[in-house]
């Protein structure tokens, strides 16, 4: 047999094998007694590992083949994050089209500091539920902050439901009974983290912040946290937050159960829903701690003070 024969029969082999593969690798995995379950994407899962989870939860035969049906249809940044009924009698190309529309849950994200205001806007914009009607019926501070993945058709009280189930799987028996020990209420260690999540950024100074705020607490001193005023001025139209950036004066005389300078104790709730760190912060608290006084630089760096004449020092150092 002459070269460019063999050559040929090669290549025919090659082209044969290639197609017999690749319709092999599309086929359904179970046609004949097929089950469905649902199949899950986070958000910015890469195309390999969603062919590499499809494979392991046995809905697609061949990742490679996957990877490449999706590369024939386009589909590659059409696929989205959510919840998808997949089934086992679906062939690749049923299962690449279905990826791209049609979740059953929405993925939603909820931050660390963020008032339930702020979370209603959120959530109103996801799931068109009325922003009062989640603002009237969430308590501040156990609205817990993470990424979720909620029913389309939830209402808002599913959706409160779900962030304080998630409070209450995070505030274990552990933190709990660190809490008792200082000689607080779940409420009153709530109160303080949220105080915590907005004045502290970075996680080595969340706990000195907490000592020292549990410090004064424990003395009777008025806890002065400006976040406290910020919460109680409400939304800023001019500067569409609700968290107004530079406080005067006049702010600080504001007639507000919510005002630590004037009150002395805890505000009368949370002040924003903190995330665990600041609740850990608050659980790990030393009232002994020798600092009474902490202020925050324009680069975002902490600095502490035992005396008054020390912390006017920073002020002069770092505010002015």
């Amino acid at each position: 047999m002459k070269k460019p024969t063999i050559v040929f029969f090669i290549m025919l082999l090659v082209i044969v094998g290639g197609f017999l593969y690749y319709r092999e690798g599309i086929l359904p995995v179970n046609q004949k007694q097929p089950s469905s379950k649902i199949f899950i994407i986070e958000p910015g899962t890469p195309l390999n590992t969603i062919a590499k989870n499809l494979a392991n939860e046995g809905f697609i035969r061949n990742r490679l083949i996957f990877f490449l049906v999706v590369k024939k249809l386009g589909l590659e940044r059409k696929i989205q994050a959510g919840d998808f009924r997949l089934s086992t009698d679906m062939d690749a190309y049923q299962i690449a089209n279905a990826l791209t529309h049609g979740t059953l849950d929405i993925w939603v994200t909820l931050i660390e500091g963020t008032r339930k205001e702020e979370m209603a806007q959120i959530i109103s914009q996801k799931f068109n539920i009325p922003e009062s009607e989640f603002i009237n019926n969430a308590r501040e501070g156990y609205l817990f902050p993470d990424t979720y993945l909620i029913p389309r058709e939830a209402t808002a009280g599913s959706v409160i439901k779900i962030l304080e189930n998630n409070f209450n799987n995070k505030f274990d028996l552990q933190l709990k009974q660190k809490i008792n020990r200082l000689g607080l209420t779940t409420n009153q260690a709530l109160i303080l983290a949220s105080l915590v999540e907005k004045e502290a950024k970075f996680d080595n100074d969340m706990q000195i912040v907490a000592g020292i705020l549990l410090k004064r607490l424990k003395n009777d001193w008025p806890l002065q946290v400006d976040a406290t005023i910020q919460y109680a001025l409400g939304y800023q139209s001019e500067d569409k937050t609700w968290w107004k950036k530079e406080l005067s004066l006049d702010d600080l005389e504001i007639d507000s159960p919510y005002n630590t300078y004037k009150n002395k104790g805890l505000p009368p709730t949370a002040i924003a829903n903190p995330g665990i760190n600041s609740i850990k912060s608050v659980a790990a608290a030393n009232a002994n701690t020798p600092f009474w006084f902490y202020l925050t630089d324009k680069n975002g760096k902490m600095h502490y003070a035992e005396t008054i004449e020390e912390h006017d020092e920073n002020v002069s150092k770092y505010l002015q």
